[in-house]
């Protein structure tokens, strides 16, 4: 069968707009690990400094990513979607210390021979790749007390392990279909830890107070065994 995947993920970059102009506070660009715009922490969840190196599994169209570029850090991405790529040079032209990269998040990971202080991914890649590939992988790209986040929306009772996601085409087309992991925080935790991750936290973040929607975000975090 066809890897469908980019396709899927081209389809939704035609549906989203690109990232507003300025947010809440007036800056032009902003870490954001939640679907809810202006709510949440930002980059300081990925404990960087200017001149690290930090990894976006499945960066979309960039607004996190040229974020931490302007901030002075080493900033790469890597996405399925050639869609989300074009939209991430439109919008961030003049943003240096930015890498764009497109393919698969598990291959990078395998073929890169560098290590980064941080690698994310916000509603991306290890969202929608088995964890018992992606934590691994991960885990060799960090050096001592790297740190690993992600995002994604939390999982529904007892719908837990591979699931289906639908992307929407056309009026007139039958959406897309691409498999995401969900789990239960406590699971979550789980995992990291046997795979050799500590200081591991998995929480779900609620959706503001303010806002119709009230779905949460689930958040997960854990660094490399930090050696002497």
């Amino acid at each position: 069968m066809p890897d469908t995947r980019g396709a899927a993920w081209d389809a939704y970059s035609a549906s989203k707009p690109q990232r507003r102009p300025t947010n809440a506070k007036g800056e032009t660009t902003w870490f954001n690990w939640t679907q809810h715009p202006d709510h949440g922490p930002g980059a300081e969840l990925l404990s960087l400094k200017p001149g690290d190196s930090v990894l976006d599994l499945g960066c979309g169209s960039g607004g996190n990513l040229a974020h931490l570029a302007t901030l002075g850090m080493r900033a790469v991405g890597v996405d399925l979607s050639p869609g989300q790529l074009s939209k991430a040079r439109e919008r961030w032209p003049d943003v240096s210390g930015m890498e764009l990269h497109q393919g698969e998040a598990l291959t990078l990971l395998a073929e890169s021979s560098s290590t980064f202080d941080a690698v994310y991914s916000v509603f991306g890649a290890a969202y929608f790749t088995n964890p018992d590939l992606m934590l691994p992988a991960v885990l060799e790209r960090l050096p001592s007390g790297g740190v690993f986040a992600m995002s994604q929306y939390p999982a529904i009772e007892g719908c837990y392990g591979c699931q289906a996601s639908f992307i929407p085409r056309g009026p007139d087309e039958d959406p897309m279909v691409v498999k995401r992991w969900d789990y239960p925080p406590e699971t979550w935790t789980a995992m990291l830890t046997s795979y050799g991750f500590e200081d591991v936290t998995a929480t779900v973040l609620p959706a503001p107070a303010h806002r119709k929607r009230r779905i949460g975000t689930l958040l997960v975090t854990g660094k490399r065994h930090l050696t002497a």
